[in-house]
């Protein structure tokens, strides 16, 4: 696939956003309110795919959204998202989510999902995305081939009806 401007790179979407949980975040279990943090990963990975397109996006679905254990009040929480796919006018994004210790910065993983981004015109329609991905890492190339099997499940779950 050929990219009018050429290729970014998976760091130069990367996006961090910190949180100190407040009581307004908490559920009636005193953790971290789901939906809440929903709210957060949808935020994290748009700037994320708008970093990379260079212009505005929309998310079409989270793909996958796991979570392995809660945070409690006055915890710090960290969201890392950054782009993992580029297809021709959407973007798959994973955000990771963290509590961070105070006093040593030692960070646990909470959560993480991938989003799909689509990049879309003044009118809200999608337009191609006009960067390609470069991958420079093995971890990033790890990701990337993930991904694509992940697009390929994708297509087949819609061409199935679900």
């Amino acid at each position: 696939m050929e990219y009018a401007k050429g290729y970014k790179t998976v760091e130069e979407s990367r996006t961090e956003m910190t949180k100190i949980l407040q009581y307004k975040d908490i559920n009636g279990a005193n953790r971290l309110f789901g939906g809440r943090l929903m709210e957060w990963i949808d935020e994290t990975a748009g700037i994320a795919a708008s970093r990379h397109c260079g212009g505005d996006v929309t998310t079409a679905a989270v793909d996958q959204l796991l979570f392995k254990r809660g945070a409690l009040l006055n915890e710090i929480v960290v969201l890392i998202a950054k782009v993992t796919y580029v297809g021709r006018t959407s973007m798959e994004v994973r955000v990771d989510t963290y509590t961070e210790e105070k006093s040593t910065g030692l960070r646990t993983m909470i959560n993480h999902a991938y989003l799909i981004e689509v990049c879309v015109d003044e009118n809200g329609k999608p337009k191609p995305v006009p960067y390609g991905l470069e991958v420079r890492t093995e971890s990033e190339k790890a990701e990337l081939e993930g991904a694509k099997k992940r697009q390929e499940i994708r297509k087949t779950r819609k061409n199935e009806g679900f």
